[in-house]
């Protein structure tokens, strides 16, 4: 049967799309990023497998992720993300499989490596580029209306995973999430999204070129440069405190039940946040996001190891720095870089950011056993206040007001 593109028949409309996107998303960030928040400690629990190690397993997949997301983003580049965020589904379901029957820890790493594949293929950065090479420039709105969705991840997942563990024990909630990837994520991502014509040739190796010389648009490597470590940082930032906040409220006397309620939180916080951005975004270039987002996330951390007496608030300063950061991570490279590089940017941008992700939370629990939350707390702000001054550096070299 031959292949009909969305070039030569209607699409489904972008609503659908957006839609698909968002509610897939929802489950991939569960069933892979957000999962050893409460599923770490049953594991080493049961398992007696030492907890830095059981945390690892999240750094293992991130490592991965990092490694294939050039190329995932030339695949986009050249064919669209059907196919690709299909395949996450597959791969995220497959990997959890492994880790439910999981007995020994290599086993559990092995796991956890699959898994990274179906990261590598299917969190926000593919997302992006997929709605990027569908809508171009005008992909803008659409990727803040996936966020929007992808910011109830944690406020729906946290809770229903630790629903899930209490009745089901962590092997069944690895189980539970894998048939959400079979029977709901892959039909979804088969039938709502468009099937699109290949890139002509030249479209890949403009894209290479990108970042080598400097264009009308941007002054080649260094905005790279600058552009990859800011959005790397706050990467960093917020994979450690997605793995890490509900132990280190639960440090601070908080039973887990009141930890879950608040580190919930952080979702509607970054709704909120996202949904202002969405007002008012054609009013601004996306770089004014970037830099908001980074001081929203440097204050709110600061309050949190300053031991704020109404800990809600720095969880909803911190909440909503890390929604606006998830527009400003798709958003910024396609007005620097434009539609046309922008799958094939997406992808090597995410290979440091997802890296150091890999890096963080396992680095993190190694600092908390040397020396407590504080510590951990201190190495944090001091990050988050570093890339609040290169977010005004990159403000800088690309002059909005120009």
């Amino acid at each position: 049967m031959a292949v009909i593109s969305t070039r030569a028949s209607k699409p489904p409309g972008r609503a659908v799309v957006v839609t698909a996107i968002g509610i897939t998303q929802i489950f991939a960030w569960g069933s892979s990023y957000y999962l050893p928040a409460v599923l770490a400690k049953p594991i080493a629990t049961e398992t007696g497998w030492p907890f830095a190690w059981v945390i690892g397993g999240l750094s293992l997949g991130l490592l991965l992720a990092g490694f294939v997301s050039p190329l995932v983003g030339r695949a986009i580049g050249r064919a669209g993300g059907r196919s690709v965020l299909a395949a996450s589904a597959v791969l995220l379901a497959s990997g959890l499989l492994v880790l439910a029957s999981a007995r020994s820890l290599p086993v559990y790493l092995a796991a956890w490596l699959v898994i990274g594949l179906g990261m590598g293929a299917g969190l926000y950065d593919p997302a992006f580029a997929t709605l990027g090479r569908l809508y171009g420039q005008a992909a803008r709105p659409a990727i803040t209306a996936v966020t929007l969705f992808g910011g109830f991840a944690s406020t729906v997942c946290w809770p229903l995973t630790a629903v899930l563990e209490a009745r089901l024990g962590w092997r069944g909630t690895c189980v539970a999430y894998a048939l959400i990837q079979l029977l709901l994520a892959l039909p979804v991502h088969l039938l709502a999204l468009p099937r699109e014509a290949p890139a002509k040739p030249g479209e890949l190796s403009e894209a290479r070129a990108a970042t080598d010389a400097p264009s009308p648009v941007h002054p080649g490597k260094v905005i790279f440069m600058l552009l990859a470590t800011v959005i790397t940082l706050s990467s960093v930032l917020s994979s450690v405190l997605s793995v890490h906040l509900l132990t280190l409220l639960q440090a601070r006397g908080i039973e887990l039940a009141t930890a879950v309620a608040l580190g919930a939180m952080v979702g509607p916080s970054q709704v909120g946040a996202r949904t202002i951005e969405m007002l008012v975004a054609r009013f601004h270039h996306p770089i004014w996001t970037k830099l908001t987002s980074t001081s929203l996330v440097a204050l709110g951390i600061l309050l949190l190891w300053a031991g704020f007496p109404v800990l809600s608030l720095p969880l909803i300063l911190y909440g909503a720095g890390i929604g606006l950061e998830s527009i400003a991570r798709g958003t910024l490279p396609l007005a620097v870089f434009g539609p046309a590089q922008y799958p094939v940017m997406m992808g090597r941008i995410a290979r440091p950011s997802l890296m150091a992700q890999a890096a963080a939370p396992t680095v993190a629990a190694l600092i908390v056993d040397a020396v407590g939350f504080d510590g951990m707390l201190v190495a944090l702000v001091a990050i988050a206040i570093g890339n609040v001054l290169l977010s005004i550096l990159l403000f800088s070299l690309l002059r909005p007001w120009r």
